[in-house]
């Protein structure tokens, strides 16, 4: 048995067959350097980590600069956070915040990689205490990278206080609210799923700011729930729960634009993690209509629904989490009905739009195309719908199927955004595939690569300019129209 606390490990002798002079019964001790050496270099990990967050938290609060959008138009104190005035304001130019932000990225996640080589040599009691500290840390920063928690504000309040449906109408014909200048998409109709907009209309009737800090606060409960669920699963699969917590909560990704930007991602993943959670307990209704609100906050939700179906026999069981489906649809589509008629969420719009570096748009520009055409997106949709009836029709380990399906639909998105690994990241962490792991963290050195400030500029200095084909140009045209 391994040992974890950096002490001496006892190892049991077998006893001597008969005839021996003396019985071999003691217990001798062996050391084990390499345990305590392991445990300090996960430990100088873990608080580096930490450091490299609580670092980028300061100098978010400290005044306006590129780690918070917008910061330069409209920066208050109550978005600033309790942490404002610790740093003096920040007065290096914007292009050395931005390199300086892009060097730290990288380096937490190297440390990421070293924290997961010593991850079990780390007492639990620090594993978990780490995770509190750095969402306790985050909560009290503002909003890091985007803006999304005041679109959520803007779509709640134009409904709740406007009376205007967020789905046939936009932030722009509610421009002398307050939260106007906080927020993106000023001529965009909502893409959010109606579940989560209509939990957030009561925070209309807050005061701004209040309603500001009830959603961060739910946000990072809402973390802590993920990881506790991924918890669960790990102990009800065999599976060491440190290492899936750390897999998951420790990632750069996670801490800085994930949790960091407070993205409702948290919440679907917590209601489809239910449903997992609730499959393996045999409590199929349930998960059932637990998959139903992941798929009412966020309908990517939908993905995990053939893979639960394929971890369960026999057959009355998939009919009970359908049936359990099926009821939970009904209030949500009342409800759903109610507040927005037969208007459903603006996905198509957003998914038109191409980042820089989604995989469609650079292939797009290899093969001549112009960036993320639209033929080729329909192209890479079909192959993510084809391969997940090759991945059910395998039959194989449910979880990792669920998981290759996820990364398949990461890699065919055009609008393709760093916290969506967020949907990955559990799926990668509970399976038994140590490939679907490897590809989960190729894809999130992928991420931190071609979203830190740094890369576009060098790339840009060599010449390399993605968005410039003719799909990639129109993109950018769309983009700023319901920008501005």
């Amino acid at each position: 048995m391994q040992n974890t606390t950096g002490t001496d490990a006892a190892l049991p002798l077998p006893r001597a067959r008969s005839g021996s002079a003396r019985p071999l019964s003691a217990r001798i001790a062996v050391s084990r350097p390499h345990v305590e050496l392991r445990a300090a270099v996960g430990l100088i990990a873990l608080a580096l980590l930490i450091a490299g967050t609580v670092t980028i938290v300061l100098v978010a609060s400290a005044g306006p600069t590129p780690l918070v959008p917008r910061s330069s138009i409209s920066f208050p104190a109550w978005v600033a956070g309790p942490l404002h005035g610790l740093l003096a304001p920040i007065t290096a130019p914007n292009e050395t915040i931005s390199d300086w932000f892009s060097v730290l990225a990288v380096a937490m996640l190297l440390v990421y990689g070293v924290v997961l080589v010593c991850v079990r040599a780390v007492g639990t009691r620090v594993v978990i205490g780490s995770v509190l500290v750095l969402h306790a840390v985050l909560l009290f920063s503002p909003p890091l990278q985007l803006e999304d928690v005041f679109n959520y504000l803007g779509y709640a309040r134009l409904g709740a206080l406007h009376g205007l449906n967020p789905y046939t109408h936009v932030m722009a014909q509610a421009s002398l609210d307050p939260v106007y200048l906080l927020t993106t998409w000023h001529h965009l109709q909502s893409p959010y799923g109606p579940l989560f907009t209509a939990a957030t209309y009561p925070l209309a009737l807050l005061p701004l700011p209040v309603a500001y800090w009830v959603l961060k606060v739910a946000t990072v409960l809402g973390s802590l729930g993920l990881l506790a669920l991924c918890w669960r699963c790990a102990r009800a699969l065999g599976r060491d729960p440190r290492t899936v917590v750390a897999f998951v909560a420790l990632n750069p990704i996670y801490l800085i634009w994930a949790l960091g930007g407070f993205h409702n991602d948290v919440f679907m993943i917590d209601a489809a993690l239910a449903s997992v959670v609730l499959v393996l307990r045999r409590r199929d209704r349930a998960a059932g209509g637990a998959l139903a609100v992941a798929i009412a906050i966020k309908f990517t939700a939908v993905l995990l629904l053939p893979f639960l179906l394929l971890a369960i026999t026999p057959a009355r069981r998939r009919v009970r989490l359908l049936s359990g489906l099926g009821l939970a649809a009904i209030p949500l589509i009342v409800l759903s009905t109610a507040l927005f008629g037969f208007a459903l969420p603006n996905l198509s719009t957003q998914s038109s739009l191409l980042t820089a570096y989604s995989v469609p748009n650079l292939l797009g520009d290899a093969i001549g195309a112009g960036g993320g055409a639209p033929w080729l997106l329909h192209l890479a949709d079909a192959a993510v719908v084809l391969l997940v009836v090759w991945l059910v029709a395998r039959r194989r380990d449910w979880l990792s199927g669920a998981g290759w399906a996820t990364l398949a639909l990461l890699l065919s998105l055009a609008w393709l955004v760093p916290w969506y690994l967020l949907w990955l990241l559990p799926l990668a962490a509970l399976a038994r595939s140590a490939r679907l792991r490897a590809a989960a963290l190729a894809m999130t050195v992928f991420l931190v690569i071609s979203f830190v400030p740094w890369t576009g500029l060098v790339l840009s200095e060599h010449g390399v300019r993605t968005l410039t084909g003719s799909a990639g140009a129109a993109s950018l045209q769309r983009e700023a129209s319901l920008q501005k």
